[in-house]
């Protein structure tokens, strides 16, 4: 399919309190129109960004999981976003990719933001997860994954990219707002691909404010959508086959150094 269809969210959060937020975001998500095919949520979306898994994490059948199923399944759509899991005695932050049949595949965040000691709390992935929607490749990655470009980087296969989307849900404060725009255009750039930055806006339980900016940025780096500052709900179409023209006219994904992640 040549076109697919995102919803992002960019809300203040609920802090530590699921109830709230689901509710929440539900509202949010029945207002969306016209229909879209992914929805994205910011980063623990259901709690904010907090270190203690110990008291909100819940199993992979817990509440919000089962929630993100019935909103799939009701709506038709991908909806996307992370939260806390517990699984066999670790903490993880994961995204889940939650199919409209409730089918679901997961991406536990690798690189845990030490600077907030998620390192203590939370264990790292190893894994990528890039998920196939309707002819699409898309890499979902989470909020600190954003510093580290290796774990990005697009690979050729038989002259075809890896992905052609790459998402980050993300709590990134304001005051390092200026490293998140850039860094996502950079991502951009490098991979060829379009970048999906979904943040959270407002202060959390910790008085760090978040301005938001999420943003759509396509494959020559160009903006196509940023917001800051205020709650949106916005739905984009995006083209593959303006991709595909770019990658064509500029061939520089051929180019690039072969590396192994060990």
């Amino acid at each position: 399919m040549n076109t697919l269809t995102f919803t992002l969210i960019q809300t203040n959060l609920f802090w530590e309190n699921k109830a709230a937020n689901i509710q929440m975001l539900e509202e949010k998500i029945n207002n969306i129109q016209p229909k879209t095919e992914v929805v994205v949520l910011p980063e623990m979306f259901s709690t904010g960004f907090s270190m203690q898994p110990e008291q909100f994490a819940e199993s992979m059948n817990g509440s919000t999981l089962q929630w993100m199923q019935k909103i799939a399944f009701e709506k038709k759509t991908i909806l996307t976003g992370s939260l806390m899991i517990e699984e066999n005695g670790n903490y993880y932050n994961r995204l889940i990719w939650m199919l409209p049949n409730k089918q679901f595949g997961y991406y536990d965040k690798r690189h845990c933001f030490a600077f907030a000691k998620e390192n203590e709390h939370y264990t790292a992935g190893n894994k990528r997860l890039i998920a196939s929607v309707n002819g699409w490749k898309i890499n979902v990655q989470i909020c600190y994954d954003l510093r580290f470009p290796v774990w990005a980087r697009q690979t050729m296969n038989n002259n075809t990219a890896e992905y052609d989307v790459l998402i980050y849900v993300a709590n990134w404060p304001q005051r390092r707002s200026y490293a998140w725009k850039t860094l996502l255009t950079a991502r951009a750039i490098e991979n060829q691909c379009y970048v999906i930055g979904v943040n959270r806006i407002g202060d959390d339980g910790n008085k760090i404010y978040h301005s938001g900016d999420s943003m759509v940025i396509n494959a020559l780096g160009e903006i196509l959508y940023h917001k800051e500052n205020e709650e949106d709900v916005f739905t984009i179409t995006l083209q593959k086959n303006e991709l595909q023209e770019i990658r064509n006219k500029f061939p520089f994904l051929a180019d690039a150094d072969s590396f192994k992640i060990e």
